[in-house]
């Protein structure tokens, strides 16, 4: 038909309202006897346009087969009661197609049968493309013929065991594939882009084609295709994954280990993570970022000989120890003549006070958690409440990465420890130190409330005649020093062992990496 479809609306699509038939003897001028249908299977449909609204007797539903409209479609529909007569049968069938839109049949063939099997999931017609194999006899099937048909079958066996599995979970994806609500349609190509003159959307230009970036030196700046390829949507991704990836691209290796190093060392060989290009930071040690991309590269881009060939180099394990000579030449410690001193990030702030507590959950996998309440706000954004959520709740002792991340409400103490906005890019996050973050960590409930959970600690573990030892093991990773006990015992003495945590988690030898 003209719109490639058993229906002639403009996506091929049709509406079967009503069914309806009657019956009389064969040959005999009686009057019909109606024959009520009790139940109805199809091989496919629509959402919220079943098959079952096509003998529900409401005008106002019907059965559709949207977005399927492309394929030929079967439906069985079974009697009440046997409607047969001794000397024959003639059957009427009535279609209504009450919806406007030119929702109308182009094509349809009808068949009867006495045999009598209850309808269910088992009993729905097999697809047209599995009955037009079948059709051939098996010793006249080609190879591509018998694969189509095992695979045919195959999904129709997993269609049946995917059903009886309990409802998904919700995940949010990007697709053009997926059941159309309303009017709206789903593209089954990419759609066309144009150069736009002068970048203005009223004036479409050239047509655009699927590529990457042409300055690369090596790599076709514009994907090849065959025919037909063009409007595979799988096909464009593909293209731009073999891109990205093959060895000659000079950029995605750099890339990569340039990150890396940056992650490892505060600082990468190019201080701009995310722009190489000519606005970007010059690599300091230009020869060393070519040999580590190739080495990842030849490598098998495997991530974790990356991290153990940094690890393990001596600029990685250089001490801290101050160099006047080296600072006169290279204040900023560029070339790396000793090791850089850093502060953990907001997260990892947040972890290592759950670990030094006891209450850091370990368990991996799973959804994100929220740590705040959420209710309906004024206009469409809720509200996040983090000050009444109570920070004892399980939910709070997973690591920060599980977290639900609410971009225009961000959580205060990670925010006051330069967590980036997370509606914004952040390839290098700023690192400073305020007052604002004393303050955070001297009275967020978070910190108070761990601060009394490590003190509970120390009281009941097998060192708790010793506790100033053991919430500096936790906290500091050492013991105390004769000066600091006596110092801390005096605090104690005063303020409890509690207030003692709070100020150890403020103190710069739990917050920066030496």
């Amino acid at each position: 038909l003209p719109m490639n479809g058993p229906g002639r609306t403009t996506n091929g699509n049709r509406h079967r309202s009503e069914i309806r038939g009657t019956a009389r003897p064969k040959g005999a001028g009686g009057p019909a006897v109606p024959v009520k249908l009790k139940a109805a299977v199809a091989d496919f449909d629509q959402a919220g346009w079943g098959i079952g609204r096509a003998i529900d007797g409401d005008p106002a539903t019907a059965w559709g087969i949207h977005p399927a409209e492309g394929d030929s479609h079967r439906a069985i529909f079974e009697f009440e009661q046997p409607a047969g007569f001794a000397a024959g049968t003639e059957l009427t069938v009535e279609l209504d197609q009450l919806h406007g839109g030119g929702h109308l049949i182009g094509r349809f063939r009808l068949s009867a049968t006495a045999a009598a099997f209850p309808l269910n999931d088992d009993s729905k017609p097999l697809p047209s493309a599995l009955t037009d194999l079948m059709a051939v006899p098996p010793e006249w099937r080609s190879p591509s013929r018998r694969a189509d048909l095992a695979r045919l079958i195959l999904e129709r066996r997993l269609e049946r065991e995917l059903a009886v599995l309990p409802p998904p979970s919700r995940v949010y994806c990007g697709t053009n594939r997926f059941a159309a609500d309303g009017s709206f349609r789903p593209a089954t190509v990419p759609r066309a882009v144009h150069v736009l003159t002068r970048g203005e959307i009223t004036k479409p230009g050239k047509l655009a084609f699927p590529g990457a970036v042409a300055a690369v030196p090596g790599l076709r700046g514009r994907f090849e295709f065959s025919t037909g390829e063009a409007d595979d949507e799988g096909r464009r991704r593909a293209a731009l994954a073999e891109w990205l990836t093959d060895p000659a691209n000079p950029l995605t290796w750099r890339v990569i280990v340039n990150r890396v190093w940056h992650y490892h060392f505060g600082k990468g060989i190019v201080e701009t993570p995310n722009d190489f290009g000519k606005m970007g930071g010059l690599p300091s040690h230009p020869e060393l970022l070519d040999w580590l991309a190739v080495e990842f590269r030849d490598g098998g881009g495997s991530l974790k000989r990356l991290h153990r060939l940094i690890v393990t180099s001596a600029a990685y394990r250089r001490g801290g120890r101050h160099d006047p000579a080296a600072e006169a030449s290279d204040a900023g410690n560029r070339l790396l003549w000793r090791s850089n001193r850093g502060r953990l990030d907001a997260e990892s702030v947040r972890d290592a006070v759950l670990l030094a507590s006891g209450r850091l959950a370990e368990t991996m996998y799973g959804p994100p958690v929220m740590h705040f309440l959420m209710s309906p706000g004024v206009h469409v954004t809720p509200v996040a409440d983090y000050e009444r959520f109570d920070v004892d709740r399980p939910e709070s002792r997973r690591r920060s990465v599980y977290r639900y991340v609410f971009r225009t409400r961000p959580d205060p103490l990670l925010e006051a420890l330069d967590c980036p906005d997370a509606s914004q890019s952040a390839p290098v996050r700023t690192d400073s130190v305020s007052a604002l973050q004393a303050l955070a960590l001297w009275n967020n409930k978070f910190i108070l409330r761990h601060a009394e959970h490590l003190a509970a600690l120390a009281a009941a573990s097998p060192d708790r005649d010793d506790p100033l030892r053991f919430v500096a093991l936790r906290v500091l990773c050492r013991p105390p020093t004769e000066r600091e006990r006596a110092e801390w015992s005096a605090y104690v003495g005063r303020h409890g062992l509690a207030n003692l945590c709070r100020v150890l988690f403020n103190s710069s030898e739990f917050l920066f990496v030496e």
